[in-house]
């Protein structure tokens, strides 16, 4: 009986060997890392000339800009509803005096900030009404109707934080646009200035020529005790051109990345297409 039993525990134990190894589970950050970027373009309808203020353009070309770099990307020409943005990572708002909303759209934004929710802000998207309130959703506010502008001018940029990973390999440059320069600024906390402009001596800027204001920041705070969550703002925007600017747009596609929280590279390359291989994929 020992010999018998003796060698059924041997076999079990050959068995046992011989069995392959389990790979082991997929970490929760490798699932993490691989889930695609969740955007949500709020854009509106256009309000200037040709070429201008192309909010709905903006909305179509880079909808296809970033899906083909990985991103799931949802958007419209209306504030979002909170269906809309419930697993959104990042707004991206292009869309002229973002800052007057309603009390339910208030409250829509406001909880998706408390869950850390990221936004990017282009151009007048931050113009509104009180901008002592709206400069501490973005760091800084332009009041509405106010004459704020140098109009169609040179934006020189001057590189303030060359080391911050948006301005990753930036030098200093100088494009056609619009700069603001009457702004209420969010104080605690403060932003962090990463590209300062000289304003132009337009008549719209009289008295403000030769003034050095930020034209491009980042802002970072809690929304009522809520985890801590990022916004990114360039100031520009006025000549839609200037979106596909060689050395605008990387800048924009890290600082969306930076305000989702993700990685500042990760919307720098084309992908292929999901779930296929060519026409014919499956």
């Amino acid at each position: 009986m020992r010999v018998l039993v003796t060698v059924v525990v041997a076999a079990l134990g050959v068995s046992a060997m011989a069995q392959p190894a389990q790979p082991p589970a997929p970490a929760a950050a490798t699932a993490q890392a691989a889930a695609p970027m969740r955007i949500y373009i709020r854009g509106g309808l256009k309000t200037h000339g040709p070429g201008q203020h192309d909010y709905p353009q903006y909305l179509a070309d880079w909808s296809k800009v970033l899906t083909e770099r990985g991103a799931v990307v949802d958007g419209s020409l209306h504030f979002p509803t909170p269906a809309e943005i419930a697993t959104t990572d990042v707004i991206v708002m292009y869309k002229g005096d973002a800052g007057a909303m309603t009390a339910d759209e208030k409250a829509t934004l406001e909880a998706y900030l408390k869950r850390g929710g990221g936004l990017v802000s282009f151009h007048d998207t931050l113009c509104g009404p009180d901008p002592d309130y709206y400069s501490g959703i973005v760091g800084g506010a332009k009041k509405h109707g106010q004459v704020n502008y140098t109009l169609e001018a040179e934006v020189p940029y001057t590189i303030a934080d060359k080391g911050n990973p948006i301005m990753q390999g930036m030098s200093d440059f100088t494009i056609t646009d619009e700069a603001f320069f009457l702004m209420t600024w969010a104080k605690a906390p403060g932003i962090k200035v990463l590209a300062t402009a000289t304003m132009a001596p337009t008549p719209s800027a009289k008295g403000h020529e030769g003034e050095v204001v930020p034209q491009i920041w980042t802002y970072e705070r809690s929304f009522d005790g809520g985890p801590a969550y990022r916004a990114f703002v360039w100031m520009q925007g006025h000549n839609y051109a200037n979106f596909a600017d060689a050395r605008v747009q990387p800048m924009l596609l890290r600082g969306i990345a930076w305000a989702a929280k993700q990685p500042v590279d990760a919307l720098m390359t084309v992908k292929p297409p999901r779930g296929g291989r060519g026409r014919g994929g499956v």
